[in-house]
């Protein structure tokens, strides 16, 4: 029997039965397609996640504030004790200028009372209160480790514009779930300057009403007020040009409370912060979060490679039950094929040809599905993605990953119809003849 013959007779056994063989080939189909979607979506998560680590971004940033001197330094010039190193734009233009760096973004934090021009979003009144405004560049907002948890970020050159954290929340007695609520509030803050009038000095406000537009998870600095830097660089210079020049109100000398560095790739992080360090500023960085995220995500890849192939074999499961079926249904067809000559092979070669095309069949239309739920997840995705200010995801699918799918969905459907198509071709033509 040639191969052309075993094929025209596998396809006849297909169109005998077209409802088992559809069902089948939608068991394969669907596996291929969860194995498929699941494989594109990690890789291109996985994709994203690295890519963004190589060329640098939140997770590959350092922080950077003024060192502290030791206690036992002493400045052999002035014969006095170490001061601190402060943070201004000639340490600034030093750490920009290192080869392996490619941005740095400052940070501003400013001191201000806070007050509510009207009843607090949960109607309670509440009492004016002390707080720290965070400044950033919200221009390079996905360079920075902040999180829109509801609404968004203030623009970047607004001055009536305020985002919150999870510290305010507590202030006003909401929980982040309730996030929301405060999204459209209206507060006042106040940057603090000393004056002096007779004997004692008053501390006067330079008042701003701001909108809550958003409430974020931060990182930038220690406050729980988010604002664009040039409203922190008002708020901190009106504070410092007391006649103390802000010392009274413990406001710092230095223009910057500190720096987000962002070194050029994941890899040249600990040799950035070395010179940094060098330089005289100490530095932390999330080297260790870096090393973690990408042994997890190499975990949910093997999770999700794992799911879609127990779904594949299961697949295989019901080709092997459907082919037993085929076996029962079609012993007097096989008796008569061997009367008339067929040999063990012959038999064998025209069940495997009918698992070979289902499953072939079922990978190709279960690849292109998992890729169509794949571009829809995709989608998804992106939405959130612009939500937050970030760039989306660019969703490819590997030639590895189709080519897998359509031929592991055939190797797999092979496997399934072994024990069936051995079970026919060992089969005795008088028993196949004589049976029902």
């Amino acid at each position: 029997m040639s191969w052309r013959d075993a094929i025209a007779l596998a396809a006849k056994g297909v169109r005998r039965r077209p409802g088992r063989a559809v069902l089948t080939l939608l068991s394969v189909a669907l596996a291929a397609a969860l194995l498929t979607a699941l494989l594109t979506i990690a890789g291109t998560a996985e994709t994203r996640v690295l890519d963004e680590l190589a060329k640098g971004g939140p997770l590959a940033g350092i922080k950077v504030a003024a060192a502290q001197p030791d206690p036992g330094e002493v400045d052999r010039d002035n014969a006095r004790p170490g001061e601190p190193k402060d943070l201004d734009d000639a340490g600034r233009a030093r750490i920009a200028a290192l080869p392996e760096v490619r941005s740095v973004l400052p940070v501003v934090t400013a001191r201000v009372l806070v007050t509510f021009p009207a009843r607090t979003v949960t109607g309670e009144p509440l009492d004016p209160f002390l707080e720290t405004a965070v400044g950033v560049d919200l221009a390079s907002a996905s360079s920075l480790p902040v999180t829109v948890l509801a609404g968004r970020l203030p623009g970047a050159d607004s001055v009536t514009e305020v985002a919150v954290t999870q510290g305010y929340l507590e202030r006003v007695g909401l929980e982040r779930s309730d996030a929301a609520r405060v999204v459209g509030s209206e507060i006042e803050m106040a940057a603090g300057r000393l004056f002096p009038e007779g004997a004692e000095p008053r501390v006067r406000g330079r008042w701003v009403r701001a909108q809550v537009v958003g409430v974020v998870a931060q990182e930038a600095g220690s406050g729980s007020l988010l604002l664009p830097v040039g409203q922190a660089q008002v708020a901190r210079a009106w504070s410092q040009s007391g006649p103390d020049g802000g010392a009274a109100l413990e406001v710092p000398s230095s223009p910057y409370s500190g720096l987000f560095v962002v070194a050029q790739g994941i890899d040249n992080v600990s040799r950035v912060r070395a010179q940094i360090t060098a330089i005289g500023y100490s530095t932390s960085a999330p080297e260790n979060l870096i090393a973690t995220v990408r042994r997890y995500l190499r975990v949910v890849e093997i999770i999700l490679s794992a799911v879609g192939t127990i779904a594949l074999v299961i697949a295989a499961l019901g080709i092997t039950n459907a082919l037993l079926a085929a076996v029962r249904e079609r012993r007097r067809e096989i008796g008569v094929l061997k009367a008339i000559g067929a040999r063990d092979r012959d038999v064998l070669r025209i069940f495997l040809v009918e698992a070979a095309v289902l499953g072939t069949a079922g990978g190709m239309v279960g690849t292109a599905l998992g890729w169509l739920v794949a571009r829809g997840v995709g989608q998804v995705v992106n939405g959130y993605l612009t939500a937050q200010g970030l760039a989306g995801v660019r969703l490819g699918v590997p030639l590895a990953v189709v080519v897998g799918g359509v031929l592991g969905s055939t190797l797999l459907s092979l496997l399934g119809g072994a024990v069936p198509a051995l079970r026919a071709a060992r089969l005795p033509a008088r028993d196949a003849i004589g049976g029902q």
